[in-house]
């Protein structure tokens, strides 16, 4: 079964300075627990369509490709698992909507499923840190302003 989450935020920044940060994905490496991106594939636009992460879970380092979807950019960044070797699935999506101050509200959902069961705790850990992931591209937003 997939663990899922959820979190919207206001962000006091333009979206193209909020999508221009989500798509620069051999830049996650400085704001995220990722410790590697590697874009391996692109579109005739130039955007990433596939790229390989690592990152550090559950002590050891993984890997995993995720693809792209940017059919409803710039209002909508979609991804789903390709490859994975302690994911079965993963899906997501940044929903960037613009507010009437100038800023964006983001929604950030996302749905995981493990090979392995996790303990509760472990599961709860994980959850804040990819969710305080996305707090972070609010501050990096913010800042570019």
């Amino acid at each position: 079964m997939a663990d899922t989450a959820s979190l919207t935020i206001s962000i006091d920044a333009p979206l193209e300075n909020c999508w221009g940060i989500a798509t620069d994905y051999e830049r996650y490496p400085e704001w995220t627990d990722v410790k590697s991106a590697v874009v391996l594939a692109r579109d005739d636009q130039g955007r990433a369509t596939q790229v390989e992460y690592r990152t550090s879970a559950l002590g050891r380092s993984t890997h995993y490709t995720l693809e792209y979807d940017y059919s409803a950019a710039p209002h909508r960044l979609s991804w789903r698992l390709i490859k994975g070797d302690i994911m079965r699935g993963v899906d997501g999506a940044y929903m960037f909507a613009p507010d009437t101050s100038g800023g964006v509200v983001l929604t950030y959902n996302l749905s995981i499923e493990l090979i392995i069961p996790l303990p509760g705790f472990v599961k709860r850990r994980a959850e804040v840190r990819i969710l305080n992931t996305v707090k972070e591209l609010k501050v990096r937003a913010e800042a570019r302003r």
